[in-house]
């Protein structure tokens, strides 16, 4: 499994975590054709949102320029706690890489309109990353 089919399998389990209440174990399980492990990738990114989800969350709602948390849809919400996971806590894994990747999920299970919304979310969060890391350094 490559990493845009891992980052669709975490979208996919996330966004059933979220609605239904359903445990990662479970989600995973259901999206699991052939009830293999699931790739460590998945796994990671998948800890690590639920593990920051307050301060995900709290990043999210920051950079929502005239709306509120609550008007943004379901699978608005699970890509940008996915992309704002991995800008924050993946190392690894390049900013420019991580908001692609989210716009791309956003071509698949969005429209037009998500796929602005989000990279404007993702543009402002990377900003500010980008300048806290600067001042740190």
């Amino acid at each position: 499994m490559n990493r845009r089919q891992a980052r669709e399998m975490a979208l996919q389990a996330l966004f059933q975590m979220t609605l239904s209440g359903t445990d990662q174990a479970t989600a995973l399980e259901s999206l699991s054709e052939d009830h293999q492990p699931a790739d460590p990738f998945v796994d990671r990114l998948l800890k690590e949102t639920t593990a920051h989800s307050e301060g995900i969350d709290r990043l999210i709602r920051k950079h929502l320029d005239h709306w509120s948390f609550d008007r943004v849809g379901n699978i608005d919400k699970t890509i940008l706690r996915l992309a704002v996971c991995e800008l924050l806590y993946f190392d690894d894994v390049p900013n420019a890489v991580s908001m692609n990747e989210a716009i791309e999920l956003c071509k698949k299970y969005g429209d037009e309109q998500t796929r602005k919304f989000v990279n404007g979310v993702l543009s402002g969060i990377s900003g500010e990353i980008d300048n806290n890391h600067g001042e740190a350094e």
